[in-house]
C-alpha cells in the first residue's frame, strides 16, 4: 500500500472494528483533510503518497460510539470516547500504515508497513 493507510482491530473479539470514524487532520490547521469510515475488515485508505507533506498529523478514531454500537458492556460514560494518535512523516514522505489496537479500555499503535 503506498500512501497513508489505519486499520482498526477490535481487541475484544479479535475482529476488524468495522464502520469506525476516521478523520485525518493536521494538528493547529482546523479542517480534517480526510474523513472517511473503515471498511468491513476495519482499513481505511486516507492519501495517496503523492498528496502527503512532510510534517505533523493527526488521526482521531471515534471508537466510543463504536462499543456502543456492538453492545459492549461500558459504563456512562465509557473510558474511551475518541482516540487521537499524533505522528510525523519525514521529507521526502514514504508510505505509512497507522494501525490501531483497541478495546473499551486501552488502545495500542505503531508504525506498520
Amino acid at each position: 500500500m503506498s500512501g497513508l493507510s489505519t486499520h482498526v482491530l477490535d481487541l475484544t473479539g479479535g475482529t476488524p472494528a468495522a464502520d469506525v470514524a476516521v478523520r485525518l487532520s493536521r494538528p493547529g490547521a482546523g479542517e480534517a483533510l480526510v474523513q472517511t469510515v473503515t471498511n468491513t475488515d476495519g482499513r481505511a485508505r486516507l492519501m495517496d503518497l503523492e498528496s502527503l507533506e512532510p510534517g505533523a498529523y493527526r488521526l482521531a478514531f471515534d471508537i466510543g460510539a463504536y462499543f456502543r454500537r456492538t453492545g459492549a458492556a461500558l459504563a456512562e460514560p465509557g473510558f474511551l470516547e475518541t482516540v487521537v494518535i499524533d505522528f510525523n512523516l519525514p521529507d521526502p514522505p514514504i508510505p505509512h500504515h497507522v494501525p490501531l489496537l483497541v478495546s473499551p479500555f486501552g488502545y495500542s499503535t505503531y508504525r506498520g508497513s
